[in-house]
């Protein structure tokens, strides 16, 4: 497995998530090339999902469209 240097990323929450602190925060780190790290907002210490950033852009499409994402 590839392990990535995410000790100076910079975070951005999604816009989608809300300023509540509900149950749907996510943030992601740009300035990758070729990845795209994401983060549960409320866990900033967790896990982080790092995808590739064709697979991110596919996903990202498919919310904004309403279509499931292909698997």
């Amino acid at each position: 497995m590839r392990e990535f240097q995410l000790s100076n990323a910079r975070w951005r929450k999604s816009t989608y998530s809300g300023g509540d602190g509900g149950e749907a925060c996510l943030e992601v780190a740009h300035g990758f090339p070729g990845i795209v790290p994401v983060r549960d907002s409320k866990v900033t210490a967790g896990p982080v999902l790092v995808v590739g950033a064709a697979a991110w852009a596919e996903f990202i499409g498919a919310v904004t469209a309403g279509r499931p994402a292909r698997g």
